[in-house]
């Protein structure tokens, strides 16, 4: 395992005044892989959003090598890629022109080719992209992340509007991205092969299994 890239100590996620999680911890370091487990509602997508910046903790700290980046997520997000469950993407522009806006890149940077070559979008990339099907717009999506250089990937539903060969597609660049000392973070309901992921199931971390773990301890030390 590689050098720590990012931390998480004690984290709790409020949202719209209810505790999602609470007393959560991870440590992300290079080349790993990391899978969100739980059922609908534990909290996958909110700690997703947590780490890429855009929600804070209520409480807890977020390391960024070994730096705290707990009230400045800039420390932080220059280095991270987060694709959502959605795709975000302009409707108005090409397949091409979407992938250079995402990346900052001019049309004619040839990285943003090599991008859509890997995820079959190479021979759309003049088609306006309200024209692409579910599963072309999430390959446009996905090849984001080979337009953009950053160290670690959090992707929320990322095969979702998949096939069998675009999932085949994404586990490659995952494998390639780890190889190079890159790390994914994700949560998906179907299945992604990566090799010695480690898991983090947030229900472990819910207000409702917390108090049913108190009630268990109690129990025990009332025989004591």
């Amino acid at each position: 395992m590689g050098r720590s890239l990012f931390q998480g100590e004690d984290l709790t996620c409020i949202r719209g005044g209810r505790t999602v999680f609470l007393g959560l911890n991870f440590n992300l370091a290079q080349g790993q892989a990391l899978i969100l487990e739980g059922p609908n509602g534990s909290g996958k997508s909110s700690l997703i959003r947590m780490l890429s910046g855009l929600v804070r903790p209520k409480l807890g700290k977020l390391v960024w090598q070994d730096q705290d980046a707990t009230r400045e997520p800039e420390i932080f997000q220059r280095h991270i890629h987060y694709i959502g469950h959605r795709n975000a993407i302009k409707p108005v522009l090409t397949v091409l022109e979407n992938l250079a806006y995402w990346s900052g890149k001019k049309k004619d940077d040839p990285s943003l080719d090599d991008a859509l070559d890997h995820f079959r979008m190479l021979p759309l990339k003049h088609t306006p992209a309200n024209l692409l099907s579910s599963g072309q717009s999430r390959r446009l999506t996905l090849s984001r992340l080979l337009a953009s250089e950053r160290s670690v990937w959090l992707l929320d539903e990322p095969s979702v509007g998949l096939d069998v060969a675009s999932v085949a597609l994404l586990e490659d660049v995952i494998k390639t991205h780890r190889s190079k000392g890159g790390a994914v973070i994700f949560a998906t309901h179907s299945s992604i092969n990566v090799e010695n992921p480690n898991k983090l199931n947030l229900q472990d971390y819910s207000p409702l299994y917390n108090k049913k773990l108190l009630a268990v301890e109690n129990e025990e030390d009332s025989w004591i």
